[in-house]
């Protein structure tokens, strides 16, 4: 992804010259938020990259390229980098990293290695799956700031062995924890584990309402389980900011091989766990007023997106319905959020 990234910006602001050309900053803030889609080609050996999908840490050189917004050719070498636990047991393409190969590049300040979040399988219901999760990150980007940022992007992966078959699919990159932190004037804490309770109050509010609107329970402050922690650096009586992240076993994107888990005594992924520790009214209410005044962002991110099939915009708008519908009820809002809080 960092190869995505560092050569895009070059090319978007400088004709490449070769590697004598001009060295070029990049704006990794711009190349987040601009919605268009990259389409991309990655080369590897997908043989072995399917044979050792499942070691965690493995690499495998490859070659980026892709033509930017000026019709401008790129070409990097990389590394791809198997991740995760389990998806890279259970789907056909693991979780990747992209890494650059800083020496070969002709572009200064690059991107820190980011994660590529790939579809499961080689079917259009792993393909939508990938596309709801993708939008779930433009919601809470809508909610916060305090928020990874994602671009979308439409990747050929070519085996240079020439025994499989080029493989289409979308994939998104994601930007890195470090550049979430700078954008909020924080640094990342390495040590991801923390009591909730010693988080910043309205900041893990708006973690657990959101978890809880796209009907998610995979992830734990405490366990350091899919959240990561910025810390201020203007502030050092702030208390830590929770960003959360992976949310494809969230009843709102409702994945073929997401399961519950069997301590929330729940049958489907589909039904809602809040799981925050008690707050004030005054805080709940203060926190969904910002769900609600986003609530037609929300509905038009899904609903006019191409890429979606009206099955998937009815089965995500309906869903969301739910939700919204209940924070409009003061009695469904203390009963949840307050009465039903977590005690340990």
């Amino acid at each position: 992804m960092k190869a995505f990234i560092t050569l895009f910006f070059i090319f978007s602001f400088a004709t490449f010259q070769g590697v004598t050309a001009q060295k070029v900053g990049l704006d990794k803030v711009k190349f987040f938020e601009d919605t268009s889609v990259i389409s991309a080609t990655i080369t590897t050996n997908m043989v072995n990259l399917y044979r050792r999908k499942d070691k965690t840490g493995a690499r495998f050189p490859g070659n980026l390229s892709f033509t930017d917004i000026d019709g401008t050719t790129v070409n990097d070498s990389i590394a791809l980098e198997t991740r995760g636990h389990f998806r890279k047991a259970n789907c056909s393409m693991p979780p990747l990293k992209i890494i650059f190969n800083y020496d070969s590049t002709a572009f200064t300040n690059p991107l820190e290695d980011l994660k590529l979040v790939n579809r499961c399988k080689n079917s259009e219901t792993d393909e939508q799956c990938l596309l709801r999760e993708f939008l779930i990150y433009k919601m809470y980007n809508l909610i916060t700031n305090m928020s990874f940022r994602v671009r979308l992007l439409n990747i050929n992966f070519v085996d240079n062995t020439g025994k499989k078959k080029t493989l289409s699919e979308h994939g998104f990159l994601m930007e890195s924890t470090k550049s979430v932190a700078k954008r909020n004037h924080c640094k990342y804490r390495e040590n991801g584990k923390l009591d909730p309770r010693d988080a910043d109050r309205m900041q893990m509010a708006t973690v657990a309402i959101f978890e809880y609107m796209i009907g998610n329970t995979d992830w734990g402050v405490g366990s350091d389980h899919n959240t990561k922690l910025l810390i201020s650096k203007t502030d050092s009586t702030q208390k830590p900011y929770v960003v959360p992240y992976d949310f494809d076993f969230s009843g709102l994107v409702n994945s073929n091989y997401a399961v519950p888990d069997p301590m929330f005594h729940t049958t489907s992924v589909r039904e809602r766990v809040y799981r925050d520790f008690p707050k004030t009214i005054e805080e709940i209410n203060s926190v969904l007023d910002i769900f609600k005044a986003q609530k037609d962002s929300i509905y038009n991110l899904i609903n006019h997106f191409d890429l979606l099939t009206s099955k998937s915009k009815k089965e995500m708008t309906q869903y969301l319905d739910e939700f919204f519908e209940m924070i409009n009820k003061p009695d469904q809002v203390k009963k949840i959020f307050i009465d039903n809080a977590r005690t340990e």
